[in-house]
């Protein structure tokens, strides 16, 4: 029995019985015991009442795959090659695994936790089961590692896009990786360049981690919001909101490849968190007001007279406090 297959049947939070459960899932009351602590363990909220039964007290919200392509465009959902799992080290690990196989296809990747998600920097990315939106998916470009340059911005522009679309409105930029929701990360995009360049093309792996129900995080160190508390009266669903993206990326990638990263530069100033902000580098070495960005995607720091270009690879900025 599944613990996935239990919780279906106390979705509608009314209170079961273990002996209606046991019947329904043909198994004894001692296993539905047994998954309702695996349940608790994993972080739903089920209450326990005495002579009564359990009564689920927490959303669900499972990934569906068929929920995903549903939500697709009849072309694209010929295009990728989806994969949804209960758990994985990192989504990003299991695309370059899948890379060489999937040839044709795009490969995508959800997962409904992650045991090793990372950030930008190799930072531990917060991935509690079932909470939040973990995906990975692989992307080829023509035009050799050039080509790549605006590729994040282009990635943040397409997710904050979905976003607003299915309701999280307005959506802020912070360079050069992360989503953020009235001053508060959101989310974030991991790009990484897999293995060499072959016949002009060149293959990336984009990791992109959102924050939808999650509503506590003891780990991480920085102010953070989610769907679920910025917009709480929306009823979130990680599969649409799944389907959303995918669609704004592909059709955000194609643009990419055929007119670069210029038709992007007005939508992600638009959404820039650290325009005209006292911003200073993380070593202290550079400090000054935020400019937006320049053609190929780095950020510029204004500084008296002089427009001081700051690249993805090099350094880290931050709002002065």
């Amino acid at each position: 029995m599944k613990s996935s297959s239990l919780l279906s049947l106390l979705d509608d939070r009314q209170v079961h019985s273990g002996e209606s459960l046991a019947k329904a899932l043909g198994v004894s009351r001692t296993a539905i015991w047994k998954q309702i602590k695996k349940a608790q363990a994993d972080g739903a909220e089920i209450r326990t009442i005495k002579g009564r039964g359990y009564q689920l007290m927490s959303a669900l919200d499972f990934l569906d795959a068929d929920h995903i392509l549903d939500g697709l465009p009849p072309s694209l959902r010929s295009e990728i090659e989806l994969t949804v799992l209960p758990e994985v080290d990192s989504t990003n690990r299991e695309v370059a695994k899948r890379l060489s196989t999937a040839i044709g296809n795009t490969p995508v990747v959800l997962a409904e936790a992650q045991t090793a998600g990372r950030g930008r920097r190799g930072r531990p990315w917060s991935s509690p089961k079932g909470e939040n939106l973990y995906m990975s998916l692989g992307i080829s470009l023509a035009g050799g590692f050039q080509a790549l340059e605006g590729l994040s911005l282009v990635l943040g522009v397409a997710v904050a896009r979905a976003l607003e679309e299915v309701g999280a409105n307005p959506i802020g930029l912070k360079w050069p990786n992360d989503l953020y929701a009235f001053g508060k990360k959101l989310g974030g995009i991991l790009v990484e360049i897999q293995g060499e360049l072959q016949e002009g093309r060149v293959q990336v792996i984009a990791g992109i981690g959102l924050n939808v129900h999650m509503t506590r995080a003891e780990s991480v160190d920085q102010p953070w919001t989610s769907l679920a508390l910025a917009w709480d009266r929306e009823d979130w669903r990680r599969s649409q909101i799944a389907a959303a993206m995918l669609a704004e990326i592909s059709s955000s990638i194609r643009k990419f490849e055929e007119e670069g990263f210029a038709p992007f530069r007005e939508q992600w100033q638009a959404r820039d968190v650290f325009q005209d902000k006292p911003l200073t580098a993380r070593d202290g070495d550079l400090s000054g007001l935020g400019g937006g960005i320049d053609a190929a995607g780095n950020y510029l720091v204004i500084k008296g007279d002089e427009f001081i270009a700051v690249k993805a690879g090099d350094i880290s900025l931050r709002v002065q406090s």
